[in-house]
């Protein structure tokens, strides 16, 4: 199928920068020791994606039980649930366990690991945990500097579950600008886990699993000395947000938006096309950059970038098209009817737009592979 058959819009996979993209990371990791990989999929949300990053049956990561179902379901047996559980969904781990899913789950609090222990002993089906470590003060997680409370939630799991370990993302380095900032970061990151494991050992717990993630760590780390995983996944399709972090190339973003022109406003230098905000997503994440691209890059047809010219403002199915403020590039002649391709800020909100990938291979539709959304 042709560019031009598509019913726009339509999210877009170029499948050669796809598996340049997984051979880029599977080489970064083999030159820091040849650490274990454990992608996270919770942009992809893709059984032919896991199957390219992660062969047969894993290991992988999760952001929701509904793609731990799904990928279970599709053969990947050794599956971690990498969001703090709710006690609402222990049930659906146990029977995800049940059906011989090696699922493992997070917590980082006494009160959820009591829950999940009340709820391995009922069942009499011990759930394995990681206990999250906060390495960068971004989000969730016991600080390193809280050992006794690292050491109560590990005693808490102890009798109907399995401390399996701990783990930790590096969210902040989503806020870094230079190669030595996420160097800092990725070494930040690494010593934290590794310390807290060290302190779940002395404590008399085996604690096997050390994992860490982020794409830009994962990319940027220099030694992953007592690291035994790494959770990347968005560097999978890359975004404009990674773009401005310094990790990625223009040319190494996989994912795009095909959409058509439907109209013009010539006398404010607009382009409209039918890709509003629900192709494209709310998401602003370059808007803290040092360029602002709005809600996406726009490239022709072939996914060559046209000289700053960027979605300027999205409504629910309206996309304005315009050059950047404080550019001279001139205003591109794209007539009625011309297609586009748009580079998203976040491939993970911008992929949840859409209910399948139109797979690209040299110009042309080559398959279409199903994604799925949902909790």
């Amino acid at each position: 199928m042709q560019l031009t058959e598509l019913e726009t819009p339509a999210l877009l996979l170029d499948r050669a920068k796809l598996e340049r993209n997984i051979a880029r990371m599977r080489t970064q990791l083999t030159s820091l020791g040849g650490v274990s990989h454990r992608p996270h999929l919770k942009t992809a949300k893709s059984i032919e994606v896991a199957r390219l990053v992660a062969g047969a049956g894993g290991p992988i990561t999760v952001s929701t039980l509904l793609e731990a179902e799904r990928f279970g379901a599709a053969g990947f047996s050794d599956i971690l649930y990498a969001v703090g559980i709710a006690p609402n969904k222990l049930e659906r781990v146990i029977a995800l366990r049940r059906r011989g899913i090696d699922l493992s789950i997070v917590t980082d609090n006494v009160e959820a690991a009591e829950a999940v222990a009340a709820a391995g002993r009922e069942a009499g089906e011990p759930i394995p945990v990681l206990i999250e470590i906060d390495s960068d003060g971004h989000r969730a997680g016991v600080r390193p500097d809280q050992p006794e409370l690292l050491v109560a939630i590990a005693r808490a799991l102890s009798d109907g579950a399995q401390v399996r370990g701990i783990m930790t993302h590096a969210g902040g380095s989503y806020d870094a600008r230079t190669r030595p900032e996420l160097v800092r970061i990725a070494a930040q990151e690494r010593d934290s886990a590794v310390a807290c494991a060290e302190t779940l050992r002395a404590a008399g717990f085996a604690a096997p699993v050390v994992s860490i993630g982020s794409t830009p760590t994962a990319l940027s780390a220099t030694g992953l000395d007592g690291v035994t995983e790494v959770r990347a996944g968005v560097y999978l399709f890359f975004d404009l947000v990674m773009h401005g972090i310094g990790v990625a190339a223009i040319d190494e973003i996989a994912l795009s938006v095909l959409t058509t022109v439907i109209g013009h406003q010539r006398d404010k230098g607009w382009i409209l096309v039918d890709a509003g905000w629900m192709a494209m997503s709310r998401d602003r994440g370059t808007a803290n950059q040092s360029l602002d691209q709005g809600y996406g890059l726009v490239c022709d047809a072939a996914g060559n970038p046209f000289t700053d010219l960027i979605m300027i403002a999205a409504s629910q199915e309206h996309g304005i098209l315009a050059i950047r403020d404080g550019s001279s590039a001139p205003l591109p002649d794209l007539p009625y009817g011309t297609r586009l391709r748009i580079l998203p800020n976040h491939a993970c909100a911008t992929a949840a737009q859409f209910g399948e990938y139109q797979v690209v291979e040299d110009g042309q539709v080559a398959a279409c592979w199903p994604r799925f959304n949902g909790w």
